[in-house]
């Protein structure tokens, strides 16, 4: 008996060290690991493949679009200490002169700003943990002032897919919610259930609408100094839905001031850095809500500057969404 009885614990034993080994193969090799693999540049939106772009163009009802970008200027609230201007140039053309004998005129411009103001879209070399980023990326081996190494804006592919919009503004009855006010699973299913919206899937767009933009030009300050937006639960929840893109009508995305016990940016951290979803922030969804367009067909194409760490998409760079009432 007692012989039989320590086979059976080292046999025990032994289905433990091999329970264990094989639980740590299966472990990701760092925090920020992307489920794709090691050399994946594009996180989510690999979820948006030709079958969900061809599904979700099947929400294109009346053919309306929207165009969600609000305009860049020097006036624009930003985060600090982001600034943005233009500076229109005729060369060769000094007092008053023209080219060629058919006297051709023509006007260029120079922009000198940062990137990140206005509507634009978060790239994965954003925000990283402790300096690592999106799928096991170091910055010491990928962040140059030259531009990034890996994961740059010029990475993220053409996109076509369905879009969510969560009239939070609508939720709570506010005519613009609150700052400090953060969107966790409860919220974001409140919402969806009072719209009617059944699911969020793999390869979504998130949208949120709080009434925010309501503010530019009104009370900047107020803009700039805090918002309603996603908190750490709900950024967990969507990531576990598997969403492409979540964007908001402000400049932040998550809530600010940011949740007792969070840390600085932290929803930023779990979507960009840990999952791999991209953030698009100040969109202008405020007729899209008027409409009731709470699901549609979104496309993104976003502009390819090589190594850069966000984009723009301003007018010119148009999201445009048809409607599904």
């Amino acid at each position: 008996m007692k012989n039989y009885f320590s086979r059976r614990v080292v046999a025990a034993m032994g289905i433990g060290v091999m329970f264990v080994a094989s639980a740590f193969a299966q472990q990701k090799p760092c925090a920020t690991a992307s489920k794709f693999g090691v050399a994946d540049q594009v996180g989510n939106l690999n979820y948006v493949t030709a079958e969900k772009t061809l599904a979700a163009s099947k929400l294109i009802t009346t053919g309306k679009t929207y165009r969600l970008a609000i305009e860049t200027n020097k006036d624009v609230p930003a985060f600090p200490p982001r600034t943005f201007s233009v500076t229109i140039l005729q060369p060769d053309q000094v007092a008053g002169t023209s080219l060629g004998p058919n006297k051709a005129t023509y006007n260029d411009d120079l922009i000198m700003g940062w990137v990140g103001v206005g509507t634009g879209i978060d790239g994965l070399g954003h925000v990283g943990i402790d300096n690592l980023y999106f799928n096991c990326n170091k910055a010491t081996d990928f962040v140059a002032a030259n531009g990034l190494k890996k994961l740059g804006v010029e990475n993220i592919p053409a996109v076509a897919t369905r879009a969510v919009l969560l009239d939070m503004a609508g939720y709570l009855g506010s005519d613009i919610v609150k700052e400090g006010t953060a969107f966790n699973r409860a919220e974001i299913e409140g919402a969806m259930k009072r719209q009617g919206i059944k699911a969020i899937e793999k390869g979504d767009v998130v949208l949120f609408y709080t009434g925010w933009l309501k503010l530019i030009g009104k009370d900047n300050k107020r803009y700039e100094d805090g918002n309603p937006g996603l908190g750490i639960e709900g950024a967990k929840y969507l990531a576990s839905r598997g969403i492409a893109i979540a964007g908001a009508d402000n400049e932040n995305l998550e809530v600010v001031p940011f949740e007792k016990g969070a840390g600085v940016f932290e929803v930023h951290q779990i979507l960009l850095a840990q999952n791999g979803i991209y953030i698009i922030e100040n969109l202008n969804l405020a007729e899209m809500v008027k409409d009731k367009a709470w699901e549609s067909f979104f496309t993104l194409g976003a502009p390819r500057v090589t190594g850069s760490v966000q984009a723009m998409a301003t007018a010119s760079e148009r999201l445009p969404v048809t409607p599904y009432p």
